[in-house]
């Protein structure tokens, strides 16, 4: 019963909240508290404070000249009344008495509301700002007063509250603000500093509690298996690349050589001596920078690294999208990785995920109760194949995170580029489903609609970002016009992987040679379409996973034969049209199939045999580098003709390579044999002397040292439609490289 007189003085009612308010507050069902806690006016008489502090023994109000008036208990868990006489909304502190001790603190109920209609609209995309800059936890000056500001979006909850390790994790206490025009719920909690663990607490719509959820904009979060957000503000990392930005933008990325080392960077290297533990980012700025810019690549692409519970999804499965991963250190760590590759020449790249999210408790499912991020039926929201959600991408709150996310790793960490995973399960409804599984679109079709308009929104925002940015789609189907800008029609992204061209010449190269005559079309197929979309050519980690071994295993003959048919296949790749993309450890020829838990196999390096596979790599990328015919036109038909693509029976190729106007051609010749063969006759170009750039079969890289002894001239004997040919001796199992060097 809340008592209704001191002394012989009775109070009036305005002073006090109803019974039924104040056991919501206490028992945290209430979902306005600035109705009940905080300053009240009580009209004449004056202002009602009300506080809850469930561990207080004793609250007094400490007014601004320093008077103390005593606060009443109203309810024995610690709900706590006081009456200020007082014209207008006094300025007070809560002096608490708790176990003896006593502390004075802020009251975060007597702070008005900080996010203004603008940052209301950011949430669905529509203002200047972003929403970042909105949502999330962000250490603010409110009213003269430090602390944290802290908001999320959850539209359909009932109460929501923000827990950490500045509360006890008690949801009672910190009640937050419903910003009824966008579902956000807002609190400033005076006091509250850096690095501070929190969560938000919801109760659902039907009272019921949630699970406790991290938030959606965390900017860093606790190592997994801990689950916390981390109030860490937005990074503030200090930067030593402006002339690589610089240098970037003024390169069209079309023309430029493009060679990506792709990396899972908990299994690159492992400290063993200290428990297995990974190297840090900073570790890694020291020893995987240097090793990428010396094999030659121009990127490196990092497997994801937005924060993810579970270390088996190699990042595939993130939960919040805004934290780099605390694995390998802070966000300002991270950008000190990012700034050590640029100052090298290195750019990175990132795998982003926005196809889905994971189910665990903590993350985006079920948000506020309701399916509020992802799709309510689960023939759109639920993907089957692995477990997860799948965004709405129709909500423009949804809609506005991810490309506020994209915007946010692009800009806040001036990456180079996003590689968006499996975008074919985006595009289509249907994608890996049977017949009533799925729901067509508004005209009966199976083409996601508005996973599609998403796409070519966060494109535009990408490119919109600065010059020399790239997107790449990994999409697995014809579908039309990925890399084609959005005003064509297009999705917009910059580069598409090419993964027929993967599939198809895997499928060859693991054939024996004896039967490789039959399966020719695997290798020239691709050239049907290679200029359909900007391609990369990628051997990804996906080829060296789920017992698919590696790709030296997969590789027919003995052991000779096996580094020579992957040589050969690495020439083949590298001088193909296209850009290159390769996995770690690929470039040693690591024998076993990729363990995300443990280091690659260095100790192989010691071995000749792979020992040369990495210098080969290393010589590749040089030239592919170097020799503008290997890379300015590798998107365009003008850049390539064939010159042999019909030897099945000897299992050659031949093609030729162009670069812009008044740069040298080149030509490759491939034999997929173990045979030698000599006075192979090949049209060429143009005369002159043609010097052997590089030859997979060299003694340097383990290979039998068959050649043409640096290069052949050509003569004026017609062949393959050419006035000009050369008489080569083709090595086997191996691929040349002939740069014209004139006359």
């Amino acid at each position: 019963m809340i008592p209704e007189t001191e002394g012989s003085r009775v109070r009036p009612a305005s002073h006090l909240p109803s019974p039924g308010a104040v056991l919501a507050i206490v028992e945290g069902r209430h979902g306005d508290p600035f109705a009940v806690l905080g300053p009240h006016a009580t009209g004449e008489a004056g202002w009602s404070v009300r506080a809850f502090i469930p561990d207080a023994d004793a609250v007094d109000v400490e007014l601004g000249d320093g008077e103390l008036v005593s606060m009443e208990r109203v309810h024995e868990v610690g709900f706590f009344v006081a009456l200020i006489e007082s014209p207008s909304s006094p300025d007070y502190r809560l002096r608490v008495v708790s176990r003896g001790e006593t502390r004075v603190q802020e009251d975060p109920y007597r702070f008005g509301a900080m996010l203004d209609a603008e940052a209301m609209r950011a949430v669905r995309g529509v203002g200047p700002r972003e929403v970042e800059d909105v949502l999330g936890a962000r250490l603010v000056t409110h009213e003269g007063v430090d602390g944290a500001l802290f908001a999320v979006w959850a539209a359909n909850a009932r109460r929501v509250s923000v827990v950490g390790d500045f509360n006890a994790w008690d949801g009672r206490r910190h009640p937050m603000r419903l910003r009824h025009d966008a579902g956000v719920w807002e609190l400033f909690v005076p006091g509250v500093g850096a690095q501070t663990h929190y969560k938000f607490e919801i109760l659902d719509r039907h009272g019921h509690l949630m699970p406790l959820k991290a938030d959606p904009l965390a900017f860093a979060a606790e190592q997994p298996p801990a689950t916390a957000s981390i109030l860490v503000g937005p990074p503030q990392p200090h930067w030593s690349d402006a002339e690589w930005l610089a240098r970037a933008a003024s390169v069209e990325p079309r023309k430029a050589p493009m060679a990506i080392y792709e990396c899972h960077l908990g299994s690159w290297a492992r400290v063993v001596e200290e428990g297995n533990r990974f190297l840090t980012y900073r570790e890694l700025a020291e020893r995987l920078v240097p090793y990428v810019v010396e094999l030659g690549f121009t990127h490196i692409e990092l497997l994801p690294i937005t924060e993810f519970p579970f270390d088996g999804s190699w990042g595939y499965q993130p939960v919040s999208l805004f934290a780099p991963t605390s694995r390998f250190g802070s966000p300002e760590d991270f950008a000190f990785f990012v700034d050590a590759a640029h100052r090298a020449g290195l750019g990175v790249i990132l795998d982003w995920v926005p196809a889905h999210f994971p189910n665990d408790p903590h993350g985006l499912g079920n948000f506020d109760g309701t399916h509020l991020y992802e799709h309510a039926d689960p023939r759109q929201g639920f993907h089957q194949d692995w477990g997860t959600y799948i965004y709405n991408f129709g909500r423009e709150e949804v809609t506005s995170f991810l490309v506020a996310n994209a915007r946010y790793w692009l800009e806040r960490f001036h990456l180079d580029g996003i590689r968006v995973d499996a975008v074919a399960s985006m595009l289509y409804l249907d994608y890996s489903r049977n017949a009533g599984e799925w729901v067509p679109n508004q005209f009966g079709g199976n083409q996601n609609l508005e996973a599609i308009a998403f796409l070519r929104r966060m494109n535009e925002a990408a490119y919109a970002t600065r010059a020399g940015v790239v997107t790449i789609a990994e999409e697995s189907t014809a579908w039309p016009g990925v890399s084609q800008p959005t005003y064509a029609g297009g999705l917009g992204f910059g580069f598409k992987w090419n993964m027929g061209w993967m599939h198809d010449t895997l499928t060859y190269m693991s054939k024996d040679p004896l039967y490789r005559a039959f399966h020719h079309h695997n290798l020239t197929f691709g050239l049907l379409y290679a200029f359909s979309e900007n391609f990369v050519l990628p051997l990804s980690h996906d080829e060296v996973v789920h017992g698919k071994g590696s790709l030296i295993n997969k590789m027919p003959g003995d052991r000779w034969q096996k580094f020579a048919n992957l040589r050969a296949y690495f020439g083949f790749m590298w001088a193909h049209p296209g850009k290159k993309l390769l996995f770690m450890g690929c470039e040693f020829a690591q024998e076993r199939e990729w363990n995300h838990d443990v280091s690659l196999d260095w100790h192989l390096l010691e071995q000749p045999e792979h020992e040369g596979m990495h210098r080969l790599i290393t010589d590749l990328n040089a030239a592919y580098r170097r020799i503008p015919a290997l890379h300015q036109r590798d998107c365009e038909a003008s850049g390539f003709r064939w010159l042999v693509a019909d030897d099945s029976q000897n299992s050659v190729l031949a093609f030729a390579r162009f670069g812009e106007d008044g740069t040298a051609p080149v030509v490759v010749v491939c034999n997929f044999t173990p045979i030698r063969r000599e006075n192979y006759r090949v049209g060429v170009p143009s005369g002159g002397f043609w010097r052997e750039a590089l030859n997979t079969d060299a003694d340097i890289y383990w290979g039998s040292n068959t050649g043409n002894l640096g290069g052949v001239s050509a003569s004026d004997v017609q062949s393959h439609g050419l006035p000009h040919s050369v008489s080569l001796t083709l090595p086997p199992l191996s691929t040349i490289i002939l740069e014209c060097s004139g006359a």
